[in-house]
């Protein structure tokens, strides 16, 4: 499953682009609608809102960096012995380095707004809409012919680590 983010220049362009993705047999569940909060607001309804934070994402990240740093924190703790840490201390360490890691950054990440919305910022912002669509891969070229007949471009778009 590939997601693919498409521009287009009003609500109105944005429907049109939607008709097109149901008429290739793609449904709600795979389409969202990314604009301005003022659109969004207005005009676009609850169930096409794409709502996504970084915490996914971030959490990964802080459980790797954060099992890792535990997980040498234990290890240099088992060299000094008065501290009398063994090899399963320093895993245990290891584990909670990656919890408290995970943790912290999914709090982090859930304040961030989503990569799309990070990535095309000034597309947003002069008013455009962007469709994100999530493609199965067999049906890329299909929907990638539609979506320019309906004259909404395809962005240049890559998920980050761990985003949908």
């Amino acid at each position: 499953m590939t997601r693919h983010v498409h521009l287009t220049r009003d609500l109105a362009h944005a429907r049109e682009a939607l008709s097109t993705l149901h008429m290739q047999g793609i449904g709600n569940e795979a389409i969202s609608l990314v604009a301005r909060s003022d659109i969004e607001l207005e005009r676009i309804p609850d169930s096409m809102k794409e709502a996504d934070t970084d915490a996914v994402p971030a959490a990964l990240r802080g459980m790797g960096v954060g099992g890792a740093s535990g997980l040498l924190a234990g290890l240099v703790a088992t060299v000094f012995t008065p501290l009398g840490v063994t090899l399963a201390g320093a895993a245990a360490i290891g584990a909670i380095g990656a919890l408290v890691g995970g943790w912290s950054s999914a709090m982090v990440g859930a304040s961030l707004p989503d990569p799309v919305r990070q990535q095309f910022e000034d597309e947003i912002a002069a008013g455009r809409i962007l469709v994100l669509v999530d493609v199965a891969d067999g049906r890329e070229p299909a929907v990638r012919e539609a979506m320019l007949a309906a004259d909404a471009p395809r962005l240049n778009y890559d998920a980050p680590l761990g985003a949908a």
